[in-house]
């Protein structure tokens, strides 16, 4: 398997169709640097290209989830696009460098298999905009969270002002947008950013494997279907949603993984899906 600067994929169990994705820069508080941006969208097509994966946990070493952009990344791209003699093309190729690092982030939406963040300490900055981007939240009692780009003198771009209203609703992604303020797992289990909220690091990591688990016993095609009509509707009015979705069935409803779920209910056993 590929190895990163950035990143770690691990594998706990062999026998396991749960893969982890951690952000791996824990002396760094994991912040996200421009090598980031570069390895986490290939690190995730890999992951949805390979057959032995079902769902993937995306997690933080260390003591913290992620604090955010790397500042000194920061101060890189301001520098290299305030160098140039002619302000147009420097704009323009600063907006290339946002539009791929905003690529970067999408590609957790953008991969077939359901990605779930397990989230504990700092989530800050560039966290809220991954955590956003991801199927399923989960966060311990320790961590916290901030909408941190105002305070940098910057409109956050990278996903969180798009995606967290639909999350929690407008009015509170405005108020934690412009205030920039910290707020506890507590508070966004009740704002609905998170599922659920576990007691202590090591209850969060058991109990998403555990839900992890039960997702990766599922038929993969109607789990990676799910995900994508799920997506889909959100863009779209409840009738062109409807039709998506028919479509879709029509597609991929007549398959094995439904006889073989049908098979295993009448028999009352576990049903075994072949890899996707």
């Amino acid at each position: 398997m590929e190895s990163y600067k950035t990143l770690e994929i691990v594998r706990k169990n062999s026998d396991s169709s749960v893969f982890h994705l951690i952000i791996n820069r824990p002396s760094h508080l994991n912040a996200l640097s421009l090598d980031f941006f570069i390895e986490f969208p290939k690190a995730l097509s890999s992951l949805d290209q390979n057959q032995d994966v079902s769902v993937i946990i995306l997690s933080g070493a260390g003591k913290h989830f992620c604090s955010g952009i790397d500042l000194t990344s920061l101060s890189s791209i301001s520098t290299q696009s305030s160098s140039g003699n002619d302000r147009g093309r420097s704009s323009e190729q600063l907006r290339r460098k946002i539009k791929s690092m905003q690529a970067a982030i999408t590609a957790i939406e953008q991969c077939r298999k359901p990605v779930i963040a397990a989230i504990h300490g700092a989530c800050i900055g560039g966290g809220v905009d991954l955590v956003t981007a991801c199927d399923i939240r989960y966060c311990s009692e320790d961590a916290f969270f901030s909408i941190k780009e105002v305070d940098l003198a910057i409109v956050a771009d990278l996903g969180t002002l798009q995606r967290l209203p639909s999350i929690v609703g407008y009015a509170n992604a405005m108020e934690l947008a412009l205030t920039a303020r910290r707020f506890s797992g507590g508070e966004a289990k009740e704002l609905g950013l998170v599922s659920r909220v576990f007691g202590s690091k090591s209850d969060l990591d058991n109990g998403v494997i555990t839900i992890a688990e039960g997702i990766g016993g599922k038929s993969p095609l109607a789990v990676t279907g799910t995900k994508a009509v799920l997506l889909r509707s959100r863009e779209v009015s409840v009738e062109q949603g409807l039709d998506y979705v028919a479509t879709w069935n029509s597609a991929m409803l007549i398959s094995n993984d439904l006889n073989e779920a049908v098979s295993a209910q009448l028999a009352k056993r576990k049903p075994r899906f072949a890899k996707l």
